[in-house]
């Protein structure tokens, strides 16, 4: 264990197999934790607070944002999330290995407030036609969304030289393989 902890923060386009990567890495490695954001929206199912989210009501968000709470934080869909410092400061003083699922803003942030406690790695896929194949295979989404969600790959992509490492996803097993490789570089695993 190190003497502090370490944050992974992953960024990716939508379709690029990040969270398949992070479930595998989650899975050979249990004892690495996964960020707890806050949010303002409601719990949903069995979710407990604490656990997936720290739920927050618009009013605490709105108030933790003056207080300069946040490292990063951000509205979507009209519920606000966010990354609380006192949530990163004590998982590092904790000793805690810290995997953060975060957009391109939020990853800079991470990096800006942590610099030396960081290793930032940006999953990406081949092309953007594999991308556009791949979120059609989902089926989950509109001809509309999936439109916007590529114009925001790219976007993402082109910020992706301020990652320190970049991990294509073309096959998921040679993904894997080179995101152990950073890992191990980074003295995170064996």
């Amino acid at each position: 264990m190190p003497s502090r902890g370490k944050l992974i923060v992953f960024s990716a386009p939508s379709g690029s197999g990040k969270t398949t990567l992070i479930n595998m890495l989650r899975q050979e490695y249990p004892s690495f934790e996964f960020s707890v954001s806050a949010t303002t929206r409601a719990p949903r199912g069995k979710e407990t607070d604490g656990v997936e989210y720290f739920f927050l009501t618009r009013e605490e968000f709105a108030e933790k944002v003056r207080n300069g709470e946040f490292v990063e934080h951000k509205t979507v869909y009209g519920n606000s999330y966010g990354t609380l410092k006192k949530y990163v400061d004590d998982s590092l003083y904790g000793e805690k290995y810290v995997i953060f699922d975060v957009d391109v803003q939020g990853g800079l942030a991470i990096k800006e407030a942590y610099p030396e406690d960081v290793v930032m790695i940006f999953i990406y896929p081949p092309s953007l036609e594999v991308l556009k194949d791949r979120l059609e295979l989902r089926g989950t989404d509109s001809e509309e969304i999936i439109k916007n969600r590529l114009n925001f790959a790219k976007i993402e992509m082109a910020k992706m030289k301020e990652y320190s490492y970049n991990i294509v996803n073309d096959r998921l097993d040679e993904a894997y393989a080179q995101l152990r490789n950073v890992l191990r570089k980074e003295g995170i695993i064996n």
